[in-house]
């Protein structure tokens, strides 16, 4: 993170002693009554986290850019930098201090009067979209849930010995950071969405392979894994200094609407390197899809887009009337499709990979419209069947992985069948997805053959088969084993939910006809 021409001397922690100032944090946290779990642990550090990142690269960029002879902008400003008011560790603190960051007026740390804390975050404004802006959008959302003061206290001096300034320092604490998300995401139930397992992401990266130049999105980026991934693909690309700085700034994109992951995204991404995060904080389906043209096209989308979920009914006006569905799965793809850019000048167009739950594949009526528009002008090429358990414990709903691109239309589609590790059922929390479970796939992507786990099936099949990409494995040993009742219930929920949504778009159909 620190410039190359700049030299800061700051004290090196060990990878130790960042995971014993993060552990002691969260253990001062569990003392506070306002907070209930790491879902309200882990945005509490990563907002104080946050200020200090900030305060460390602002120190290093008006060193700088006094060596350079320039002025420098602060993007937070006396007295509501790091530095004066959470360096010191006999500072404010009780409810002074918890009054200075939640309330509107209060008595700030230089002891005048003013905005607090995040009232003054929040109203951070500027006209070139620099970090102002970003910082305003991250603080709009978030909020402080310590009640003591005097425990608040206690963590901002923890945090204070964290060097951001320091690269070995920014990488352990970026790992350290996953790990967070990780149990965020086991304790976390509904909101465990906006975690992919990272093996599953870096596998989606392997294979789709961003290029250096190319713009990468991701639509529904939750806590930033497939731009963290994306990132670390195309720094290995990086020859020179320019080279990095394209990489910095224009070609990765993610859209997040969520506070919460909105601000474990941006901070995900500054662990990793990527000094301005390009998130957008609002829907990613607010745009008409007719007003999406080539300026707003991308080369690489990469997501998991959520499932399971209904979008309101202003949304759904975004989309065309024979393809309006309360699925945001379907509405994420269709979107998807559009964003793509068309091939032009011998290219092959935009390419993605994404995640889709089993009711894309097998579903019928709009569902069935959409993927003859995808099978029929886009080149679906590759399917991937996951296994069970592979975004367990947050839904035990079965997975696949689409990969498409705009070189033209659907010919034939692959599909490949994932196996579990040798004598597992399913995974779990405990026993996750690994990296290297992909292998063998891997070695089948780049040399395809039909086997025992990869078959492909010719597009007119699938087009006189009502679209139905629910394509069984046809060397398969038939399983006789029964499903754990999670599971068969879990089956039964997503064909009920099924059944409600035909039902939703009979509804729509007739109340049509009416007028």
């Amino acid at each position: 993170m620190t410039p190359r021409n700049t030299k800061v001397e700051v004290p090196k922690s060990t990878s130790q002693q960042l995971g014993s100032i993060v552990n002691s944090s969260r253990k001062i946290m569990r003392k506070d009554k306002g907070l209930n779990g790491d879902l309200d642990r882990l945005p509490m550090l990563t907002w104080i986290m946050f200020l200090k990142f900030l305060d460390d690269m602002e120190e290093v960029r008006e060193q700088e850019a006094k060596l350079a002879g320039k002025k420098f902008r602060q993007a937070i400003e006396a007295p509501y930098r790091w530095r004066d008011w959470a360096s010191k560790p006999d500072g404010i603190t009780g409810p002074e201090f918890i009054a200075f960051i939640n309330q509107e007026e209060a008595v700030r740390p230089d002891g005048t009067k003013g905005s607090g804390l995040f009232a003054y975050l929040r109203s951070l404004q500027s006209a070139n979209g620099d970090r102002r802006d970003v910082i305003a959008k991250v603080f709009e959302g978030t909020v402080n849930r310590m009640i003591n003061g005097y425990l608040l206290r206690d963590v901002v001096n923890k945090v204070n010995g964290i060097h951001f300034t320091s690269r070995d320092e920014i990488h352990t604490l970026g790992q350290l950071y996953e790990s967070m998300l990780r149990e965020m995401r086991d304790a976390a139930g509904d909101s465990g969405e906006f975690y992919t397992p990272r093996p599953l992401v870096k596998f989606i990266v392997t294979v789709v392979d961003p290029m250096l130049g190319e713009t990468v999105l991701d639509p529904a980026a939750g806590t930033g894994g497939f731009l963290v991934e994306a990132f670390e693909h195309l720094k290995k690309q990086c020859k020179r200094t320019e080279d990095f700085l394209h990489l910095q700034k224009g070609t990765l994109h993610g859209i997040e609407p969520k506070p919460l992951p909105y601000l474990l995204c941006q901070m995900n991404l500054l662990l990793h390197g990527v000094e301005y995060p390009e998130i957008d904080p609002l829907n990613a389906l607010r745009f008409p899809l007719r007003e999406i043209g080539d300026k707003d096209r991308v080369d690489v989308i990469m997501t998991n887009p959520p499932f399971g979920g209904e979008e309101e009914r202003g949304i759904l006006a975004n989309f065309p009337e024979d393809k309006k569905t309360a699925d945001t799965a379907l509405l994420f793809l269709q979107l998807i499709m559009r964003k793509l850019k068309r091939p032009v000048g011998g290219s092959t167009g935009g390419r993605c990979g994404m995640v889709v739950p089993n009711g894309v594949l097998f579903g019928d009526g709009i569902c069935a419209r959409i993927k003859e528009e995808l099978l029929k002008e886009f080149n679906l090429h590759t399917i991937i069947r996951l296994p069970n358990g592979v975004f367990a414990p947050y839904t035990l709903i079965p997975t696949n992985l689409l990969f498409f691109d705009r070189s033209g239309p659907t010919k034939q589609v692959w599909y490949y069948e994932q196996p579990l590790p040798e004598g597992r059922k399913n995974y779990t929390k405990t026993m996750p997805i690994q990296f290297e479970d992909f292998a063998a796939c891997l070695v089948w992507w780049k040399k395809r053959k039909e086997n025992d786990r990869a078959w492909r099936v010719p597009v007119s099949e699938i087009l006189a088969n009502g679209c139905n990409l629910d394509s069984k494995n046809p060397r398969a040993k038939e399983n006789m084993t029964h499903l754990p009742p999670e599971e068969l219930a879990e089956g039964i929920r997503e064909k009920e939910q099924r059944i409600a949504e035909i039902m939703a778009e009979i509804k729509t159909l007739l109340s049509q006809q009416v007028r």
